[in-house]
Parts: structure tokens; C-alpha cells; sequence
């Protein structure tokens, strides 16, 4: 901020403290708080000694839950947060691996399922291992030198799969090489 000689830039000083700003975690726990003192108030004139503590014992117990929540407490808890993403958009799983081996290896099945899905795995082994992104350009080459010339067709993103189908022995040295990287 540019200011004029004589005159001070606008802005919290040195005793004034900064409003916390709209939507943010301070923000809505103070507004929050706010509004538990004005209920609890009004319970107290409503309702008297009685309804003043009926209603802190349930903003307590309202408070907990969402303190917690708004900490981060609840990152592995039962769904209330939506869940982190995992190798794309479909949550990894053995359930339809089955499925999905056989129609890659079959001659008239659907290879891409599983080349989908050995990419992926290769993306994040050579990511965490290796520092390679398959998406980047630059890093392609790289990869397809660790993977190896006979297994990288079946591997790179950028061309298509080599054959209708993986031959059994090429998904065995897929599975091996995965496992050496």
C-alpha cells in the first residue's frame, strides 16, 4: 500500500487486532459462540435457573462434536468428511480386480479396465518411489527407461494399448516390475 507523507497506511495498528475474515474457521466459531450466549440468555429469562442449565448441558454437548469437526479431529471418522482422494476417482478395492484381470486377458474382452488401472498403480509407485509423473512430458522418458522397452507400450498414457488383449506372461512381468520399482 502506498501512502502520503504525513498520513499512516490503512489498516489494523499496532492495538487493534485484525477481524478474522468471512467464512473462515475463527469467523464461524465466533459467530457460533455469539449465538450460544444470546440462547443461553434467552433461556435464562425465558425459563429460569433450570432452562439456563438444561441449555448450557445441550450447547456442551452440541459443542464438542463440532469443535472437534472444525479441529480436524474427524479425518478418519465415519463419513462425516468427505473422503480423500485415492488413486482418481475410483476408491481402490480388490473386489472387481477378478473381473477386470480375465477381461484383459481374454482375446475378445475390455483391455482398458486394466491398463486403466496398472497405469495408475505405475503413476503412484513411480511417483512416491522415483519422484516421475506419468503426466508429465518430461518425466516419460525417464519412466519408460525404469519400466523397460517391452513393458512400457502397455504403460504409457500417451499411446494405445499394443494389443486387444495382455498376454499372461506380459501382465506376470507387469506385476513383477511394479513390484522392483
Amino acid at each position: 500500500m502506498s501512502t502520503r507523507p504525513g498520513r499512516r497506511a490503512a489498516g489494523p495498528t499496532d492495538g487493534e487486532a485484525e477481524l478474522p475474515a468471512p467464512g473462515s474457521v475463527r469467523h464461524s466459531l465466533i459467530e457460533l459462540a455469539v449465538a450460544a450466549v444470546l440462547a443461553e440468555v434467552l433461556f435464562g429469562l425465558v425459563g429460569g435457573r433450570p432452562a439456563a442449565a438444561a441449555g448450557a448441558v445441550l450447547l456442551a454437548l452440541a459443542a464438542l462434536p463440532t469443535a472437534r469437526y472444525v479441529a480436524g479431529g474427524g479425518v478418519l471418522d465415519v463419513g462425516l468428511r468427505r473422503r480423500s482422494r485415492l488413486m482418481d476417482s475410483h476408491e481402490p478395492g480388490l473386489g472387481d480386480w477378478r473381473w477386470t484381470v480375465r477381461q484383459g486377458l481374454i482375446p475378445d474382452g475390455d483391455v482398458q479396465p486394466l491398463r486403466g488401472r496398472l497405469q495408475r498403480l505405475f503413476a503412484a509407485r513411480l511417483s512416491e518411489a522415483h519422484h516421475l509423473s506419468l503426466d508429465d512430458d518430461r518425466d516419460r522418458g525417464r519412466a519408460a527407461e525404469l519400466i523397460g522397452p517391452g513393458l512400457w507400450p502397455w504403460i504409457d498414457p500417451a499411446a494405445q494399448a499394443p494389443a486387444p488383449s495382455v498376454p499372461p506372461d506380459v501382465l506376470l512381468a507387469l506385476v513383477d516390475r511394479l513390484e522392483s520399482l
